[in-house]
């Protein structure tokens, strides 16, 4: 009998749910967008501001945090990230009518971010929003200043906001060979990360499957810094907690010394995601410590792919896209092992709350 569990061992890595075309026309369409980027912030330097805030909430939060640590030790710009919802409720001083606001939406009507929006407006500080969804709420031209419609790639959209933010202030010689490897190999290369990354994300997710079965209650943890901490806060949260209902910790590879160490055991499930930013060496301290203790660890290294055509210098500033590439592969597979869509939710927007 060709039972489901004959069918589970003999498919193997296949690629699933990859489609190579819409995956490099993604990429490619987000960097096309350069030029309209520039004339916005072209038109926002020239009308001045005191200060840039990136806003967000759950995901897009997690991205406003990678793309403010990006600039934190690159530029003197006053560029600050904020929660969208506790911005509603605790405010800012700092956030003045001379203030401008970059956020992402991808529905283009979450509720804290209409919420956000309206209050911004209200002040009289400038709004420039990517939002993924035609037609949707935040489009409406009462709600911002500047709009960018695209799909996806919202960290690609910021940073590329953030390199030309800097390049305005004399930060960034580089922006244009930076661009130009860009434009010209990003999208190569990070389809060639998901290809190498798919059997090995075939076994990590079939082995993760396996143990949950086995230990329903214990929660995975996951770790990073630099601009990995906010793809290892989006991942533990909007991905395994809403999106296959498995439950996480997210935590900072430097506050791992200062708590969550002393909770690891032999068989504790634990992933560190390791860039190739400024603070790849607080990473490397973890991965350092996990063998001495652990021993049911997994380490993902952007280090390990090739990235053809991207200058060592500038890898550390896509690192966070390679492992979403990596994070891509393991996704598929784990759907595919916890026969879970991950389109589906419990709560999350199925009623009011």
């Amino acid at each position: 009998m060709y039972t489901a569990e004959k069918w589970k061992e003999t498919q193997g890595p296949c690629l699933r749910n990859f489609d190579e075309d819409f995956t490099r026309s993604s990429i490619n369409g987000a960097l096309a967008l350069r030029p309209q980027i520039e004339k916005i912030i072209d038109d926002i330097w020239e009308k001045g501001f005191d200060r840039i805030f990136f806003m967000g909430i759950g995901g897009t939060w997690a991205s406003a945090m990678q793309v403010e640590v990006y600039m934190r030790g690159r530029s003197a710009l006053p560029v600050y990230v904020e929660n969208a919802a506790e911005y509603l409720t605790t405010g800012n001083k700092r956030f003045t009518k001379d203030s401008v606001l970059i956020y992402s939406s991808v529905s283009g009507n979450t509720k804290e971010m209409v919420e956000l929006v309206d209050k911004v407006k209200g002040m009289g500080a400038r709004v420039f929003a990517f939002i993924d969804t035609p037609g949707s709420l935040l489009t409406k031209p009462d709600k911002q200043d500047y709009l960018v419609l695209y799909k996806m790639n919202e960290q690609l959209k910021f940073y590329m906001v953030a390199n030309y933010l800097m390049y305005k202030n004399g930060e960034f010689e580089e922006y244009e060979r930076y661009n130009s490897e860009m434009e010209t190999y990003l999208a190569e290369a990070l389809i060639n990360v998901e290809k190498e990354a798919d059997a090995w994300a075939y076994d990590y997710a079939k082995n993760k499957a396996a143990f949950l079965k086995e230990h329903p209650d214990l929660p995975h943890y996951f770790i990073g810094c630099g601009n990995q901490y906010g793809a290892t806060y989006s991942y533990a949260m909007c991905y395994w907690e809403e999106q296959m209902w498995i439950r996480t910790k997210s935590i900072s590879a430097p506050e791992f010394f200062h708590g969550m160490q002393e909770i690891i055991t032999a068989d504790t499930p634990v992933t560190l995601f390791i860039g190739e930013d400024e603070q790849r060496p607080l990473a490397e301290r973890v991965a350092r410590f996990l063998p001495k203790v652990c021993g049911n660890y997994t380490i993902i290294d952007t280090k390990e792919f090739e990235l053809k055509g991207i200058s060592e210098q500038f890898r550390g500033s896509i690192s966070h896209h390679v492992m979403r590439a990596v994070n891509a592969r393991v996704d598929n597979y784990m759907e595919l092992f916890l026969r879970h869509p991950l389109s589906v939710r419990r709560y999350y927007r199925q009623f009011e709350y």
